[in-house]
């Protein structure tokens, strides 16, 4: 027999969830047949699997303890880096720059060294965040950008700050902001571009196509011209929808690929040029939050300071260079 009691960090979660993220060991269709059978039980009563957690909770759980192995901790983010640009910090929220090269999360070619490690390993030292005293919590990004992207990543220290944040995200609340710099001349100072992208997750790209079709989502992509030099342009973009890829295939596919980007654009375009990384970056960020309903709940109020605050980078690695004036070196 083994009892948990509920901490702040992993309220609002189902029980099903939980139990699955604390007990690798335990078998998804054992533990559905144990919460049916009462096995497992809330504050001593039968529960459901869809029951939502709440602080001071105790889950006691009848059950053989070979699935109930808790493993030594090993914490992997102390193998990443300390260096960290953080932009903004206060108890529930980060604002890191994250430089062009750097992962958000792990892949198949790097595990050690991200960003989410880099946060881990900054609170972790803080003792801001202290892995045995959490059963299923650890620190999170609320957004992300491409490795070759540069820019502003917003990372939550708690869950109740994970969960607004991200209903915030969800609910276009935040605005994004990018800076970029792209091939040619636009038509327009400035657009409304809509379309309808579509993944191609084998290739890790995407396409975009002018109508609907199966397997597609809409887009929005507003773009402003800041700037016009050496048959380049300067670009400011807001994400009015934030899908893979968006800016780099959307301008692409109306004929002004990023300036580096051999993906959406190509390498004969970009040669020359000295840049082998897309012109891109998450400069700005607005907390536009709506007023919380007076009858929302008090977790919904918890961010509430955030309103209004705008928080933005001030150097840009490729916008000197663009008015300097970006030229093509004789290959």
């Amino acid at each position: 027999m083994k009892s948990i009691t509920i901490r702040a960090n992993d309220a609002g979660q189902r029980l099903d969830k939980f139990l699955t993220k604390t007990f690798g060991n335990l078998p998804v269709s054992m533990m559905y047949k144990y919460i049916r059978t009462k096995n497992i039980k809330l504050n001593g009563k039968r529960c459901q699997i869809s029951t939502r957690l709440s602080e001071g909770d105790v889950i006691t759980l009848y059950v053989k303890d070979e699935f109930l192995i808790e493993e030594p901790p090993v914490y992997d983010f102390l193998n990443a880096s300390r260096k960290l640009d953080i932009v903004y910090e206060d108890d529930n929220v980060l604002l890191l720059n994250k430089k062009a090269g750097l992962l958000v999360h792990p892949d198949d070619k790097e595990y050690r060294d991200t960003l989410i490690a880099r946060v881990q390993r900054y609170l972790y030292e803080k003792g801001e965040y202290i892995p045995d005293q959490e059963n299923s919590f650890t620190p999170s990004l609320v957004n992300r950008i491409d490795r070759n992207t540069c820019g502003i990543v917003i990372a939550a220290k708690n869950a109740a700050a994970l969960r607004i944040l991200n209903e915030k995200l969800r609910g276009r609340e935040i605005r994004k902001f990018y800076l970029c710099i792209v091939h040619g001349a636009m038509k327009k100072k400035e657009d409304t571009l809509e379309g309808f992208l579509e993944k191609d997750g084998d290739n890790n790209r995407v396409h975009i196509h002018r109508r609907a079709a199966a397997g597609t989502r809409s887009i929005r992509t507003r773009y402003r011209v800041l700037g016009e030099k050496n048959g380049f342009s300067l670009l400011e973009i807001e994400l009015l929808t934030g899908r893979t890829h968006q800016i780099r295939a959307h301008l692409a596919s109306i004929g002004h690929p990023l300036l580096g980007d051999g993906k959406y654009g190509t390498n004969a375009l970009n040669k020359g040029t000295g840049y082998d990384k897309q012109a891109l970056c998450s400069y700005r960020l607005i907390f536009d939050f709506q007023p919380p309903d007076e009858k929302a709940a008090e977790e919904a109020h918890a961010l509430d300071y955030l309103r209004g605050k705008e928080f933005s980078l001030d150097d840009v690695w490729f916008v000197p260079a663009f008015w300097k004036g970006i030229e093509r070196s004789p290959q």
